[in-house]
């Protein structure tokens, strides 16, 4: 994980939630933790940090627990017993947030949590949806090959104009979650937030974010299994999103 400084001129918001789902990520949260006990007060002046632990094998929710308690940083962690999915993991960690204002974002390292400075002020200025969209993409190919094909579904089946649907680091106003069913369980969730705020008139910007290559952990990829749950719901939901 690339570790950046603090955007210094970011106005803090009041409290803030931030979901971060994981699976096996025990290696990344060793480095992403205490940073983001170092860089979260500056962006909130309450935090939590929900983490959904997905089925870890590798103790990742245990590490996440002791971490927390060295770096005096507020924690809760959901456990699946078994790997539920990447859609499922974010939508349990997004209907525990607690705080005004959620945010989430993958336990990877791939995003750094200093970056959520940079959606804060879209957010102050009246933004409901504040989302990053990757200036570099530093994914594996046939991920990037995936994601491009699926934005351009999104495009042609719901009209989501977004240039970025997938991006992993987001940033919201907690009453828009609750107002809302999160129905998707595959990764068309982060178009599913789109579609009904879009739906709802809500205001959505997007701002470009950093985006890291991964250096702990297996490397993610594009898995059959998911991709297919993904195609499924994406044909499912369209007539109610749309």
């Amino acid at each position: 994980m690339a570790v950046t400084a603090l955007h210094p001129d970011t106005e803090r918001l009041d409290s803030l939630t931030l979901v971060m789902p994981a699976h096996n990520e025990s290696e990344s949260l060793r480095l992403l933790l205490p940073h983001a006990a170092a860089v979260l007060p500056g962006i909130a002046r309450r935090i939590e940090v929900v983490l959904v632990d997905d089925g870890s094998i590798d103790g990742t929710g245990e590490v996440a627990e002791d971490l927390a308690g060295v770096h005096g940083l507020d924690l809760r962690v959901i456990r699946h017993e078994r790997k539920s999915g990447y859609g499922i993991s974010v939508a349990d960690g997004l209907r525990a947030a607690r705080m005004e204002y959620t945010a989430f974002t993958d336990a990877d390292g791939q995003f750094d949590v200093a970056d959520l400075a940079l959606l804060v002020p879209a957010l102050l200025d009246g933004a409901d949806l504040v989302a990053g969209w990757r200036r570099e993409r530093q994914d594996a190919a046939v991920r990037s090959v995936v994601s491009g094909v699926f934005n351009l579904a999104l495009r042609l089946l719901y009209g989501l104009r977004v240039r970025d649907v997938d991006c992993a680091l987001k940033l919201m106003r907690t009453d828009f979650l609750r107002s809302i069913e999160i129905e998707s369980h595959s990764a068309l969730i982060n178009a599913e937030l789109f579609c009904k705020a879009r739906r709802d008139r809500l205001t959505i910007v997007q701002v470009p974010v950093p985006h890291h290559p991964r250096e702990l952990g297996r490397r993610s990829g594009a898995r059959p299994r998911a991709v297919i749950r993904a195609i499924r719901e994406l044909v499912r939901y369209r007539r109610r999103w749309r």
